[in-house]
């Protein structure tokens, strides 16, 4: 409701409006936990700072809600195409009423791969780099892409900052999800698609992230979809065949594996520094 009165109160479809309005949605709830945070510290808390950084982080990931999305869309496949059409529709911003079966599964891929990176494994790049205020300060940030980071008449304008700043902070967490797909799956097919492919996507983020995931599954991902009342013409993703039912069960359990290569890696750098500072 917060956001939503700023937008209402400041969007006259202008770049400095949309700017004001993404400073004013973002910097008081980070001030807020910046001193908490360097209150904790300075009080020596460090309980309560592990309290603070876990429920910090658990806000700020999607994943058992990625994941249950996702499930869905497979549950209303096995026999009720409307069901699937409403289920996918709460995950992908095209529109579904109209959707078969195929097209149905592909966003729903395409939905999950890319909302990996999004969802998952940026929030945890930025606590890995500031902690609970990186981790918080993604979400608000992707959140208001989400609201306001839409090419129509009303946020061109006024969501281009919210845009341009999701972009900026995803470069970084997008490759490296998009290695962890290619390393689990289909290695070299992930790269390849990745290279050839994802120049000429729309998403200079998604792109890579799609790409790399249809290549490890071995699916072919894109091709036209309706946003907004407008047809619009997709890349072609990845390489192999049409994706199946079953395809996004593969795709959840590729964004698992890839959470648990992380959560590796992570403790592993931990234990590394924790011997270099011993």
């Amino acid at each position: 409701y917060w956001v939503s009165a700023i937008e209402k109160s400041t969007n006259q479809q202008k770049k400095w409006q949309g700017i004001i309005a993404w400073c004013a949605a973002v910097v008081p709830p980070l001030a807020i936990l910046t001193a908490l945070v360097i209150t904790l510290n300075n009080n020596d808390s460090y309980y309560l700072y592990v309290l603070v950084a876990a429920v910090s982080l658990y806000f700020s990931i999607g994943w058992q809600s990625l994941r249950e999305h996702g499930d869905a869309v497979a549950q209303a496949l096995d026999g009720d195409i409307t069901a699937a059409q409403q289920a996918v529709g709460r995950i992908v911003s095209r529109e579904t009423s109209t959707m078969d079966e195929p097209a149905v599964i592909r966003a729903t891929l395409e939905s999950l791969l890319e909302n990996g990176a999004d969802a998952i494994f940026a929030p945890i790049f930025w606590f890995i780099i500031a902690g609970p205020v990186g981790a918080v300060a993604y979400r608000l940030a992707n959140t208001l892409d989400a609201m306001w980071g839409y090419r129509t008449e009303r946020f061109n304008q006024f969501g281009w900052f919210s845009a341009k700043m999701d972009d900026a902070l995803n470069y970084v967490p997008a490759r490296l999800t998009a290695c962890s797909y290619a390393l689990l799956g289909r290695t070299q097919q992930a790269f390849a698609c990745w290279r050839l492919q994802a120049s000429d996507c729309a998403s200079p983020n998604g792109g890579p992230v799609m790409c790399a995931g249809a290549g490890s599954l071995s699916v072919v991902l894109g091709g036209g979809a309706m946003y907004h009342g407008e047809w619009c013409d997709k890349t072609i993703m990845g390489a192999g065949d049409e994706p199946q039912r079953n395809d996004i069960d593969r795709a959840i359990k590729l964004i698992d594996q890839s959470v648990y290569m992380w959560t590796g890696i992570a403790l592993l750098f931990s234990m590394l520094l924790g011997g270099l500072f011993a």
